[in-house]
């Protein structure tokens, strides 16, 4: 490639001086440098200043200096390609692409990868906190981060003629020991990446596991999950947990909760009365949402009591508890204002002991057996 360019410059410059193509390349890039810096990217910038999104704000910013770098430096670079240059300078050829074509690229390369890595985390914390489905995104600027890093360390290596054969031998080698040794904490990451994927939760949603826990998700984050109990206690849940365990959103597909509140009473009731009461009272409060509207359902005949259920919903999870205090209680104090039956389980107890004699005794006969004795003794102190 090096040979490409070269034997183009010297036609292109063939019959000029070495000072005079000298200063005509270094002229070029620089001119163009600063027609690009004072002309074209302030005009970007002021336009991208006035449109809605910030992306392309985002996108001009970050590309001005490398753009700039890359016009001013590409003349560095072309000089030590130019065989007439080469020859009539005091510096060999290894030397000038020592001193001069290899730095020149290596500070294109790194602007370039800083800019791209720039570019992509701040549209990150652009995106992150508007929309719901980005919560995951800072996994993925760490990734970019990642391979950036990479991917310039490689092509640096490579301009400066470093072999990375070995180093590609020993990372697979301390990749497969790093695997080993923090296999959770590689588990935890990719699982939160499928927890993206899958779009299980997000920020706000309140979540049950299948292990009891329970709470609002806080942070999302590339190891764990937090979650903020009714309590108030914070819970760390590892992402590898989270992927293999069976969470159930209830905040999802929407946020409103449906309640359900038993309730029975006695046989006899009018039951007609009874169920618009109870309708009554959910539609006055204001924590039950009006649209559905509650209903009361007849379930079966208890073995004491008409055994109905309330539906009702509310605004989130997060008010099911105060809503089925409050119900709860408004209900107990109107049955008992409306003398209507609240039935519970009632059991007979019959206590069978063993006199003297050997016979069994019910709780009645000891009490006749007791008036006997007290007749008896009444007598013989007469």
């Amino acid at each position: 490639m090096n040979e490409v360019v070269s034997g183009y410059l010297t036609q292109l410059l063939d019959g000029i001086g070495v000072w005079q193509a000298t200063v005509l390349l270094l002229g070029v890039s620089i001119s163009v440098a600063v027609v690009l810096e004072f002309v074209v990217l302030r005009s970007l910038l002021q336009y991208t200043k006035r449109t809605e999104t910030q992306y392309d704000h985002i996108l001009v910013g970050e590309l001005r200096v490398p753009i700039v770098l890359t016009a001013a430096l590409t003349g560095v670079y072309l000089l030590t390609q130019i065989r007439s240059v080469v020859e009539n300078v005091l510096l060999t050829s290894e030397q000038l692409e020592i001193f001069f074509g290899k730095p020149s690229l290596s500070i294109i390369i790194l602007t370039w990868a800083l800019a791209a890595n720039r570019i992509v985390n701040r549209a990150v914390e652009e995106v992150k906190g508007k929309d719901s489905r980005f919560d995951f995104a800072p996994i993925f600027s760490n990734i970019w981060t990642l391979v950036v890093v990479v991917g310039t360390t490689v092509l640096l290596l490579s301009i400066w003629e470093y072999s990375i054969s070995p180093l590609l031998g020993a990372a697979g080698v301390a990749g497969i020991a790093v695997g080993f040794a923090a296999r959770d904490t590689v588990a935890n990451f990719f699982g939160g990446i499928a927890l993206y994927f899958d779009d299980t939760y997000k920020l706000g949603d309140y979540i049950e596991l299948d292990s009891g826990e329970a709470g609002t998700v806080v942070k999302v984050g590339v190891r764990s999950t937090t979650l903020m109990t009714r309590d108030e206690v914070v819970i760390t849940v590892p992402n590898s947990v989270l992927n293999a365990a069976k969470v159930i959103n209830q905040s999802a597909p929407q946020t409103r909760k449906r309640l359900r509140v038993p309730i029975g009473v006695g046989y006899g009731t009018d039951i007609d009365a009874f169920e618009e009461m109870v309708v009554d009272i959910a539609s006055e409060e204001s924590l039950v949402l009006d649209t559905p509207k509650p209903r009361m359902r007849f379930r079966r005949f208890g073995d004491s009591a008409l055994e109905y259920e309330l539906f009702c919903w509310v605004h989130s999870p997060t008010r099911v508890v105060k809503a089925r205090h409050e119900l709860n209680r408004t209900i107990y104090k109107r049955l008992n204002a409306n003398d209507i039956e609240i039935p519970f389980p009632q059991r007979d107890v019959q206590v069978t002991t063993v006199n003297s004699t050997g016979a069994s005794l019910t709780a009645t006969d000891i009490s006749a057996e007791k008036d006997d004795v007290s007749e008896t003794n009444m007598m013989k102190r007469g």
